[in-house]
């Protein structure tokens, strides 16, 4: 599959789904499934790949719903990302964050601020900075990528930080 095809169904369901959440009064999980359907109805990848895609946005909303409120600055988005959110190209960061807030209530309701997410490399992540499970080294995006194996040991485990 070439993952430039992933990476733009990443930013491509990313608005989707702020426009489902937006729009009406659906839950994340039947927001993530209409998303799922728009992209397999507007784009030519299969489904596993859409169920890919869907879990790395799935995953990234999550993250990010744990660690801020509405009320979030960019001061400390900037220092979440490790890099000045100015910086961030082509990514649609008001969208993903409206998404995130939305989804750290529904988070707080089902009691599931405790889970830890891990990334791996060949995923499709949104931007932000990752370390390396294996040897410490810290690794960022400024838009949507596929993570790589870490550029020390090789390792293919990341969590973000």
């Amino acid at each position: 599959m070439n993952k430039n095809k992933l990476i733009a169904a990443y930013s491509e369901f990313v608005t989707h789904l702020h426009e489902t959440m937006e729009d009406t009064l659906h839950s994340f999980a039947e927001a993530l499934e209409i998303s799922k359907d728009k992209i397999g109805k507007s784009s030519s990848l299969s489904k596993e790949d859409i169920d890919k895609v869907s879990a790395y946005v799935q995953r990234d909303v999550e993250q990010t719903a744990q660690h801020f409120s509405g009320e979030t600055d960019a001061a400390a988005l900037s220092e979440w990302f490790k890099f000045d959110v100015e910086l961030i190209e082509n990514f649609a960061l008001d969208a993903f964050l409206s998404v995130a807030d939305k989804t750290r209530v529904e988070l707080a309701k089902l009691e599931q601020l405790a889970q830890r997410h891990t990334y791996h490399s060949g995923d499709i992540t949104g931007p932000g900075s990752f370390i390396c499970d294996t040897c410490g080294k810290e690794i960022g995006f400024k838009t949507p990528s596929e993570i790589p194996e870490c550029p020390a040991c090789h390792g293919k485990v990341f969590v973000r930080i």
